[in-house]
C-alpha cells in the first residue's frame, strides 16, 4: 500500500502523523510511504530524518493526497483540502464529525473510507488512539489554566497553588475521565484544591483510590455542578462521549455566577464544548475571548501546542493499526471490531451511529456492508 503523509493545515498545528520511526515499521513490511516536504519540521523532524527510514519526500500536499491510498493525518481535514477526496480513499486521522457537517458530507459525497482515531474502541470501551491526546490536553489545561489566570492575561491574579498562608486556587474538573484525572495530577501537583464532578460511580471509586482525600468526588448532576461552578477559579471541561456532541452541562447562567476573572478551559470543544458560553473554537495565536467577565479558553488543538511529545505519543498507538490496515485494507475492518469502530464513513454512508444523527444524514451500519461483500472481495 502507499500511505501519504501530508503537512498539517490547521493553524498553529504542529503535530504530524509518524515519526521516522513509524517509517520504519511500514517499510519494513513493504509500504511506500511519501512525506510532504516539511510535514515533520514542527516535532523537530527533518526530511532527511525521514528519507533515511525509506520514506520518499515529496513536494506538495497534491502529490501526497493523489498517489496515497491511505493518507495519515493529525487533525482533520481543512475545506482547502476536501478537493483531494476520491472514491476509495482511507483517511486515517481525528475527525470529530459529530461537531462537522460540511466535512462529513465531504467524505461522503465523495465516497472516502473515514476511519477517525477518537471512536477506535477496545471491549473494554476504553479508546486507544484518543487516550494519549487526552493525557496531553488535561496535562496542558492547567498549565494554560495558571497561565490566564495572572492578571496580565486577563484573570483574577489568583496562583494555583497558593503560598503559606494564602488559600490556593480552586479547580473544578467535569468529567473524571482520562482528560479529568490528568488534570487533576497536574493541578495537585501545582497545589491547587480539586474537585472532580463525574456521573460513573465506579469511575469515582477509582479516583478515590488513586487521590484519596486529596480531591473531593462528587456525582454529577446540575445543582453540583452549580455549585461547584460559581466558586471555581479554573474550571476545566473534560466530557467526552464518543463520536457525539459534547453535552452542554454547565448552562450560561452557570457561568455568569463564577467569580470575575475566572477561566474556563474546554477540551472538549472540538466536540461541540461541553459549556453553553464556550460558542467557538480559538487558535493557538488567539486563544481566549471574555464572556460575563470570565476566561474562555477554547483551543481544540491543546496537543499541538508541544507537538514533539504529542507527536511521539500518536505514532506510539496508530502504528499498529495503520499496519493492520496498509497489510490488509478493508479486511483489517472485517477482522477487528476497534476498527469497525474507528469507520465514520465508508462508500457513501455514514457508518457511526452518534455521526449521522449529530450531522443529520442517514445511517448505514457497517454491518450491513461487511455482511453483503464476500470476504475474498473485500477492499478500500
Amino acid at each position: 500500500m502507499i500511505v501519504g503523509v501530508p503537512k498539517e493545515m490547521k493553524q498553529s498545528e504542529y503535530r504530524v502523523a509518524l515519526t521516522p520511526a513509524g517509517v520504519t515499521v511500514l517499510a519494513a513490511a513493504g509500504h511506500r510511504v511519501l512525506v510532504e516536504t516539511g510535514a515533520g519540521n514542527g516535532s523537530g523532524f527533518e526530511n532527511a530524518d525521514y528519507e533515511r527510514e525509506g520514506a520518499e519526500v515529496v513536494g506538495t500536499a497534491e502529490e501526497v493526497w493523489s498517489i496515497a491510498d491511505m493518507v495519515m493525518k493529525v487533525k482533520e481535514p481543512l475545506p482547502e483540502e476536501f478537493g483531494y477526496f476520491r472514491d476509495g480513499l482511507l483517511l486515517f486521522t481525528y475527525l470529530h464529525l459529530a461537531a462537522a457537517p460540511d466535512l462529513t458530507k465531504a467524505l461522503v459525497d465523495n465516497g472516502v473510507t473515514a476511519i477517525a482515531y477518537e471512536t477506535i474502541q477496545l471491549a473494554n470501551g476504553s479508546l486507544p488512539l484518543l487516550t494519549p491526546m487526552s493525557e496531553v490536553a488535561g496535562r496542558m489545561s492547567v498549565q494554560v489554566g495558571a497561565q490566564f489566570l495572572e492578571a496580565f492575561n486577563g484573570g483574577r491574579g489568583v496562583l494555583l497553588g497558593g503560598v503559606p498562608g494564602v488559600q490556593p486556587a480552586e479547580v473544578v474538573i467535569i468529567g473524571g475521565g482520562i482528560v479529568g484525572t490528568n488534570a487533576a495530577k497536574i493541578a495537585l501537583g501545582m497545589g491547587a484544591n480539586v474537585v472532580i464532578l463525574e456521573r460513573n460511580a465506579d469511575r469515582m471509586r477509582y479516583l478515590d483510590d488513586v487521590f484519596g482525600s486529596r480531591i473531593q468526588t462528587l456525582m454529577s448532576s446540575p445543582y453540583h455542578i452549580a455549585e461547584a461552578v460559581s466558586k471555581a477559579d479554573l474550571l476545566i471541561g473534560a466530557v467526552l462521549i464518543p463520536g457525539a456532541r459534547a453535552p452542554h452541562l454547565v448552562t450560561e447562567q452557570m457561568v455568569q455566577s463564577m467569580k470575575k476573572g475566572a477561566v474556563i478551559v474546554d477540551v472538549a470543544v472540538d466536540q461541540g464544548g461541553s459549556i453553553a458560553t464556550v460558542d467557538r473554537p480559538t487558535t493557538h495565536k488567539d486563544p481566549i475571548y471574555m464572556k460575563h467577565g470570565v476566561v474562555h479558553y477554547a483551543v481544540a488543538n491543546i496537543p499541538g501546542a508541544v507537538p514533539r511529545t504529542s507527536t511521539f505519543a500518536l505514532t506510539n498507538v496508530t502504528i499498529s493499526y495503520a499496519l493492520e490496515l496498509a497489510n490488509q485494507g478493508m479486511d483489517a475492518v472485517r477482522k477487528s471490531v476497534p476498527l469497525q469502530k474507528g469507520v465514520n464513513t465508508h462508500r457513501g454512508k455514514v457508518t457511526n451511529e452518534p455521526v449521522a444523527a449529530a450531522t443529520n444524514l442517514p445511517f448505514t451500519p457497517l454491518e450491513k456492508w461487511l455482511d453483503s461483500v464476500p470476504y475474498d472481495r473485500l477492499q478500500l
